[in-house]
């Protein structure tokens, strides 16, 4: 009902005396539809066919097909030309670097650098970001590979790349072979699962993971991650440490083998970082003068490979090197069925990594720069870069922040950019790959450590983090530590689970406020909080700022009652005892009457009078059953000791479920417990006072 209409129905009727009429609203009348019609109407919608309804399917499948055809030449053009071929000169050397992270010969980055660029280019919504090799998946995914490596008993040592087992996936599989079956069959089974989470609709998945989540996750796996690289900087033969606490177990590795360094592989790897580290902060410091960044790992990677093959690095000092690089691409192989049930829960945790550090990146520079992307199209376009390329020895993908701020500051409009990476690592594959035949693998360890100083930098970050939210910087904290001391995987659980109970705290941790009103406007706050607000007589008003349901329907009803200072159950009980007492009294007095006045002052708790307790309920989300009973526990109880309970600005769902519960029913005229304004079950409590004199009950 509209303002009008609920003066006339206040008009219609008869006050009593000076009784205040509350302002009622007249619901409209919602007609609920059918489940069978509903689901009915829903399916046919997903379901007909036209060309219209065909057409739109196929372009929102491929959204190429969308932007291509208004492609800007003139005006995007020069930027998506410039930016593909920057990120494709940075992909080379962080490809064969992040190969050996992921356990996989180098030509198997370079594969799967190409193929993604391309499959995300024609799949994906959003037009700026670079999809490719990633070091915290490339991370989990080198752990499946190393223990399904052990499990079927090669041996760490890749000089054993001979060996031939005969429950092998192919007939003569050595163990670079294997590897790449392993890491092949992870990437598909997390490309399935991204894609049938496409096909459920459950993109909104990704605002589950919350921003401090995923940056203590990729710390804490950055940290596990420098970890595995020492070994290589060092030029030691180790094992990839498997199981829980693998960060600490490398590191009494490292310190136990320390005597056994490689001199050749630790100097190598000291001028690197001697180079790398500082030209890196000059890029990131003259950002905003470059056109684009100065490629400085691709000269390093060329002067290395110059300097270990003319100086035989490899037969004088034993330095490991890249070894023999393919050129072209092999043939297409299905992946290992077998392997699935061993590594079904490893790809789970891997898709959902991959999917959320996508959608997080593309939602990001979508707002910067004015555009919208289909979180559930992202998730097939991810999906897709990691089920073809898997047939081609590809390992898992995502977007990846480094490139994307590369391929934004050096003119990136569309994926075209994508599409001219790709031209890069084509030639690359057809021609260059083999001249990084000598190239140390100490070299790569570097270009991945160096890589991850800006996710090491938010460790500066967290006093920051603390003085802002502390539970943010709690989530953050625990997160890290479990991804880096405990297991990677792992943390990422334990990041989710912390964020669900501190959420479901928050609700447990509500309070109950006073509230006071500020002059003659319609403004009540906190008590405690504000100067100068002041409380009607005989009327107290509260506010709970939380939903009410089954988890927390407890503890809001004793932070009322503590906060009221009277507890409905307590002061029954006193009652009953001081009952029993006068009674007892008069029959030792031989039915001496004792003085009424003094007997209900007996009744009376200590503290300040009302006869109304008003609750405001603008914080309350929402309720459940147990909400509502816990609602109906209080109003009862309250009335039994003569305290009336109103409610004000309840939403319109809470009315809902209120009226659902059973607390009120608007056909038998109990409207008055729900008021739309505080001020108006205000008015109200002190009319009723005005109405009843002095025989309100004081409590």
């Amino acid at each position: 009902m509209t303002g009008g209409e609920g003066n006339g129905t206040a008009s219609d009727v008869e006050p009593e005396g000076d009784l205040h009429i509350p302002f009622i609203l007249e619901e409209r009348e919602r007609e609920e539809e059918p489940l069978k019609k509903v689901l009915s109407r829903k399916l046919k919608k997903q379901c007909s066919c036209s060309p219209g309804r065909a057409k739109a399917l196929l372009f929102d499948s491929i959204p190429i097909l969308k932007w291509l055809p208004q492609y800007q030449v003139k005006d995007w053009l020069i930027g998506d030309l410039m930016s593909g071929v920057i990120v494709g000169i940075l992909l080379v050397p962080q490809s064969i670097a992040y190969s050996l992270l992921a356990g996989q010969d180098p030509i198997y980055g370079l594969y799967t650098s190409f193929f993604s660029s391309i499959i995300y280019a024609l799949l994906g919504t959003s037009r700026h970001i670079s999809v490719g090799i990633f070091g915290v998946l490339c991370l989990l995914v080198g752990q499946v590979v190393d223990r399904e490596l052990a499990v079927a008993g090669y041996l760490t040592d890749p000089q054993s790349n001979l060996t031939v087992l005969e429950n092998s996936t192919a007939p003569h599989c050595d163990r670079s072979c294997y590897a790449i079956i392993v890491g092949a069959t992870v990437t598909f089974t997390a490309g399935v699962y991204q894609v049938l989470m496409g096909l459920l609709q459950v993109g909104f998945v990704s605002v589950f993971l919350s921003d401090s989540l995923l940056s203590g996750f990729a710390t804490g796996a950055s940290l596990t991650i420098l970890t595995s690289q020492l070994k290589y900087l060092l030029g030691l033969k180790l094992p990839r440490a498997q199981g829980w606490g693998s960060l600490l177990k490398t590191w009494i590795s490292l310190l136990r083998n320390l005597g056994q360094t490689n001199i050749c592989d630790l100097i190598t790897s000291l001028l690197c970082l001697v180079v790398l580290v500082p030209t890196k902060e000059l890029n990131d410091r003259f950002k905003s003068k470059l056109k684009a960044p100065i490629p400085f790992e691709l000269f390093v990677v060329i002067i290395a490979t110059l300097a270990s093959h003319f100086g035989q690095f490899q037969e004088k000092y034993g330095s490991e090197v890249a070894g023999a690089i393919p050129t072209g691409f092999m043939p297409p192989q299905l992946p290992a069925w077998s392997l699935i049930p061993n590594i079904a829960v490893d790809a789970f945790s891997i898709a959902i990594v991959g999917f959320a550090i996508t959608v997080s990146l593309s939602e990001m520079f979508a707002k910067k720069h004015g555009y919208v992307v289909d979180p559930n199209q992202e998730m097939y376009a991810i999906g897709f870069c990691n089920i073809f390329p898997s047939f081609f020895r590809c390992f898992t993908t995502s977007a990846a922040l480094t490139k994307t701020l590369v391929k934004e500051s050096t003119g990136c409009q569309t994926q075209l950019s994508g599409l001219v990476t790709a031209l890069v690592l084509l030639l690359v594959l057809l021609v260059i790959a083999p001249l990084f035949y000598s190239l140390q693998k100490c070299v790569l360890a570097v270009i991945i450590v160096v890589n991850l100083r800006g996710a090491l930098r938010k460790f500066r970050d967290v006093p920051q983090m603390w003085r802002v939210n502390r539970i943010d910087a709690t989530i953050w904290l625990v997160t890290m530590a479990t991804s880096a001391l405990v297991n990677t995987e792992l943390g990422l659980l334990v990041g989710v689970l912390v964020s669900a109970f501190c959420v479901l705290g928050r609700t447990q941790r509500a309070q109950v406020f006073k509230l006071g009103q500020a002059g003659d406007y319609e403004i009540f706050e906190d008590l405690a909080s504000y100067k100068g607000l002041h409380t009607e007589p005989g009327v107290a008003v509260f506010r709970y700022e939380a939903p009410i349901y089954y988890a927390n329907q407890t503890l809001f009803k004793k932070s009322l009652y503590r906060n009221v200072g009277l507890d409905p159950l307590k002061e029954k009980a006193r009652r009953k005892k001081l009952e029993k007492q006068r009674k007892k009294q008069e029959t030792a007095a031989n039915g001496a009457k004792q003085d009424p006045e003094a007997t209900t002052d007996a009744f009376l708790p200590q503290g300040p009078a009302f006869h109304t307790l008003v609750i405001d309920c603008s914080a309350v989300l929402f309720l459940d059953s147990a909400g509502v009973g816990a609602l109906k526990e209080v109003h009862k109880d309250y009335k039994e000791l003569g305290v009336r309970l109103l409610l004000a600005q309840c939403s319109t769902s809470v009315t809902d479920s209120l009226r659902r519960g059973g607390y009120y029913d608007p056909k038998t005229g109990t409207t008055e417990v729900i008021f739309h304004t505080i001020s108006d079950a205000v008015r109200y409590a002190q009319s009723l006072l005005s109405q009843n004199g002095d025989c309100v009950t004081k409590c």
